[in-house]
């Protein structure tokens, strides 16, 4: 992209991120159509080589749909195989853009990986709609105390304990991620500030596997990104699976706050901060060094005209300040 042009995009975003800054932090932008209008003054040309986390391949597939409509002669080749995939992708060289669904290491960033966030997502415990004790579940929820007996001691042995019932002695199956993932790693700070390989369950491969692992067994638990714990269409959880309720102020009740039935719920609490961080996390793409010439597009256009696809599309939008921030690290 020309300096000119650039020059008046930028203009044009800060000046709708001011704007922006006055209204509500959840709601997406309407697309900047006059910074669309300036990308499109170029013809754009080339393939962009995607890679990495589940979290965020559902958004990526969808901004570069977008993308295409404006730039029909721009290419992409995207495919989903986890987090740590999608680092060692970027920072080799063997793709444009990684998908990284958790923080840069200090290490990743030595070997050239920079790391810019783009949207939010949040992990969520997922259990068989069958489980011998759904309804206790969801009136009490599982405190992070009984989660770490679950996923990290390995204390916690049956669906009985977890609801204070010895006489229900229905063991628990306990399902992990087997692919280095931002989903796992995030899982397991929030179990006592872990790494993934501490994790206690069966290893299962990618978010849809883990999922599929719950849904044939009432007696297991896992855990799943937002979107794919929930079915985009109704915004219902996904058929067969329920989201247990994660009870964070430790009362032995799953309070009004606690419950999350609906993707909208989801959002919402991610967004004004109610779930904990972690499992929420921002979502981010990953380059080798700063990103130039139709990668700094891309990604530029992501954090501008592609944020009004964000909340349609099951995710939360980041905050003004935090859109600011990552625009400067493109630019």
């Amino acid at each position: 992209m020309r300096k000119s042009t650039l020059f008046f995009v930028s203009k044009l975003v800060m000046f709708s991120l001011l704007l922006s800054a006055c209204g509500a932090t959840t709601t997406a932008p309407e697309p900047a159509s006059a910074a669309a209008e300036a990308q499109s003054a170029e013809s754009l040309k080339g393939t962009l080589a995607i890679s990495g986390a589940f979290a965020l391949y559902p958004m990526m597939t969808r901004w570069a749909e977008e993308f295409q409509k404006l730039h029909p002669d721009v290419q992409f080749d995207i495919s989903a195989g986890g987090a740590g995939k999608g680092m060692t992708d970027a920072v080799s060289g063997a793709v444009d853009i990684g998908m990284v669904s958790r923080g840069i290491k200090p290490e990743e960033e030595a070997q050239g990986a920079y790391g810019v966030a783009v949207t939010k997502d949040a992990v969520f415990p997922v259990v068989n709609a069958n489980n011998p004790v759904i309804a206790d579940l969801l009136a009490k929820g599982i405190s992070q105390e009984s989660f770490i007996k679950i996923y990290i001691t390995g204390e916690m042995t049956t669906w009985g304990q977890v609801v204070g019932k010895p006489e229900i002695t229905d063991e628990i199956h306990v399902y992990t991620r087997s692919d280095a993932c931002g989903a796992a790693e995030m899982w397991a700070k929030f179990t006592g500030d872990k790494k993934q390989e501490d994790l206690f369950g069966i290893g299962v491969n990618a978010d849809p596997g883990l999922l599929e692992a719950v849904l044939k067994d009432p007696l297991g638990i896992g855990y799943n990104n937002l979107g794919y714990a929930f079915e985009l269409a109704s915004g219902n959880p996904v058929s067969g699976a329920v989201i247990v309720p994660i009870d964070l102020n430790k009362n032995g009740q799953a309070d009004d706050t606690e419950r999350i039935e609906t993707m909208p719920e989801a959002i919402q609490v991610v967004a004004s901060g109610k779930y904990p961080s972690p499992p929420a996390r921002p979502l981010n793409v990953v380059t080798k060094g700063k990103p130039g010439g139709l990668m700094q597009t891309f990604i530029l256009w992501i954090l501008t005209d592609g944020q009004a696809f964000v909340g349609e599309a099951g995710y939360v939008q980041l905050t003004p300040e935090q859109l600011n921030e990552s625009i400067g690290k493109v630019k």
